[in-house]
């Protein structure tokens, strides 16, 4: 009797445990819905479409993940450290066998926009299609045609993840992206002009800003997707450098630029607060230089409309006069290697050498940004395709990691600067972990 009644028990139990079991398979293998199901490609397409596309691609600074200097544009092999392992960045030319050549255009929405490649195969979300989500219809079909018809096929393998099992089995990502990832394009404000609609489509959707400059949850998710979340670009520590806020927090943000500095830094890669270097500079000289001014007006206009936080950010920062002399530590270390650019007063020369007095990275309680640069330099800023003659020169070579600590300590508490110091220890780690910054940038000239 008891076994019957074990038996049935374990019957009725197995009934709903099957059942979930079958809604998981389904959930995790189903293809995301696409507007393109039952669009047929026209061949070949419309140059004035591909050159839309083209548009699209720098907004969205496609190359930036799938090109490597000296390859093939969009070719990949870009390797991505994540906390799991290392990824690689795919072969997106239309090359057939080894590129997305044989991708329909319901195909290629899927990867783009819901991170979804055919097969069902999910995509990690170092992809950010959390942000593309956000394109809409005309840009993705401007994009597959660029990508199809605008760029070169590359014969050139995808090169495997090396993260080990089970931590690369893809189907728990459908479960992070039902939690984590918007599924509609973005829906333009009602209450706010078309200037700054047109402003917040490109930062949260094809300028994907939040992920670099949104700080990351537990999953690594950003913490906000937009600006109906607080920490929506409130910054965001990265691979090594600290994305630092966009929104308007007078120190650790853009609350002292206005909107023509801030459409300025984008177009030019400088301004009187500071000059692009990190990841900034691969986005600088791939995708902003080249947005037309109406769009960085609209990004400027947008960004200019979030609000900062005095709490995290503290009392405006203003500039504090220093005797010629110190005998801090550090103080010498920077009077003969760091003030014959920046100068002894920290105020740089604008808008070549900019001023180290106010800057983020000095007011910014994270160090990661200063440290690196100082570690490894900075990369070629090229604008209008002619390379800068001033660059940041690495001191891995020529500075220990206590001089390197005393001398930021010294810049990120002087002028007024109140970023706190920096531990030797905290240069060591990414001394390890990072490498001298590339003097030959990739630059890519799409046609």
């Amino acid at each position: 009797m008891n076994n019957r009644r074990f038996a049935r028990t374990a019957g009725w139990l197995a009934l709903p445990c099957l059942v979930a079991a079958g809604l998981l398979a389904w959930y995790v293998t189903r293809e995301p819905a696409t507007p393109f199901e039952q669009a047929q490609a026209a061949a070949p397409f419309e140059p004035a479409l591909v050159s839309r596309g083209e548009y699209v691609a720098r907004l969205s600074d496609c190359v930036a993940c799938h090109s490597l200097a000296g390859k093939a544009p969009f070719a990949g092999g870009l390797e991505m450290a994540t906390p799991l392992g290392a990824i690689h960045a795919t072969n997106i030319t239309p090359d057939k066998q080894t590129g997305i050549g044989t991708y329909s255009l319901a195909d290629f929405d899927r990867a783009v926009r819901h991170g979804v490649a055919p097969g069902g195969r999910r995509l990690y979300p170092a992809m950010p299609y959390p942000s593309y989500v956000k394109l809409n219809d005309d840009d993705i079909k401007a994009l597959y045609a660029f990508f199809m018809q605008g760029v070169q096929p590359a014969n050139q393998p995808n090169i495997p993840s090396d993260i080990p099992w089970p931590l690369n089995l893809r189907w728990p990502i459908a479960l992070w992206n039902g939690v984590f990832a918007p599924t509609a394009p973005y829906a333009a404000k009602p209450d706010q002009d078309a200037l700054w609609n047109r402003g917040a489509y490109i930062v949260q959707g094809p300028g994907h800003c939040g992920s670099c400059h949104t700080p990351r949850g537990l999953a690594f998710n950003e913490k906000a997707l937009d600006e109906s979340g607080a920490p929506f670009l409130a910054g965001g520590l990265l691979d090594g450098w600290y994305a630092p806020s966009l929104r308007q927090d007078p120190n650790t943000g853009l609350g002292r630029w206005s909107e023509a500095q801030i459409a300025q830094f984008l177009k030019t890669g400088r301004n009187a607060h500071a000059v692009v270097y990190g990841s900034m500079t691969e986005a600088f000289n791939n995708s902003t230089q080249f947005m037309q001014d109406e769009d960085l007006a609209a990004i400027a206009r947008y960004l200019k409309s979030l609000p900062g936080d005095p709490q995290r950010d503290g009392t405006p920062w203003q500039y504090q006069a220093v005797a010629a002399v110190q005998d801090a530590p550090g103080a010498h270390t920077y009077a003969t290697r760091c003030a014959s650019c920046h100068g002894l007063d920290g105020k740089g020369q604008p808008e070549w050498m900019p001023p180290l007095a106010g800057a983020t990275s000095a007011l910014a309680k994270e160090s990661a940004s200063a440290i690196n640069i100082t570690l490894n330099g900075s990369q070629r800023v090229v604008a209008a395709g002619v390379p800068d003659a001033y660059r940041m020169p690495a001191f891995r070579e020529q500075l220990s990691d206590a001089e390197i600590a005393d001398v930021l300590s010294y810049v990120r508490s002087t002028w007024g600067n109140n970023g706190g110091t920096v531990d030797a220890k905290a240069v060591g780690k990414l001394r390890g972990h990072t490498d001298p910054a590339s003097s030959s940038p990739i630059i890519l000239h799409m046609r």
